[in-house]
């Protein structure tokens, strides 16, 4: 009886300690997941600037027919 109850406690351990592990690496990850979101729309903002910006440049060239 002891050596199960010995067991279980060293079980509900190592199951806390992968939990933690666990959280940790979670939150590490939703801040990597923030951050590369941000670098997206910074990402996508440029790309329309520089699409707009072309557009322009496109009107004002003058046709070659």
């Amino acid at each position: 009886m002891d050596s199960e109850l010995k067991f279980l406690a060293e079980e509900v351990d190592r199951l806390i300690r992968l939990y933690q592990e666990i959280s940790i690496e979670n939150t590490k990850l939703r801040q990597q997941l923030a951050e590369t979101s941000a670098r997206n729309e910074k990402l996508t903002e440029k790309i329309h600037i520089a699409s707009s910006r072309l557009e322009i440049l496109l009107q004002h060239l003058p046709d070659h027919e």
